[in-house]
C-alpha cells in the first residue's frame, strides 16, 4: 500500500462506520459480544502492528488472525473475518 493510501485511511478514521447488518456480521464472524464493534475495528486500524493494503475499492486491514474489509470511498466496514 502506498503511504498516501495509508495516510488517507488514518486521516479519515473518524469516518469509519458500519451498518446495522455490518455490526451483526462483525460480531458473528469474530465470535464477539462487544457492545461497539466499530470501536473495536478502529482500534485494530490504529494498531501499529496492523498491515494495511488496498485492492481496488477496498482496504484490507490485518492484525494477527483478524482481517477487516473497509470500503475505500465510504469508509464503511463491510466485514471482518478470522483468518484460518
Amino acid at each position: 500500500m502506498s503511504d498516501y493510501d495509508l495516510k488517507l485511511l488514518v486521516d479519515n478514521i473518524d469516518r469509519v462506520h458500519t451498518t446495522r447488518l455490518g455490526m451483526d456480521r462483525i460480531k458473528r464472524n469474530l465470535n464477539m459480544d462487544c457492545p461497539d464493534p466499530v470501536a473495536y475495528c478502529i482500534d485494530i486500524i490504529k494498531n501499529e502492528k496492523s498491515v494495511v493494503s488496498r485492492n481496488g475499492k477496498n482496504y484490507y486491514v490485518t492484525l494477527g488472525n483478524i482481517r477487516l474489509t473497509i470500503n475505500a470511498y465510504s469508509y464503511t466496514i463491510i466485514t471482518a473475518h478470522i483468518i484460518k
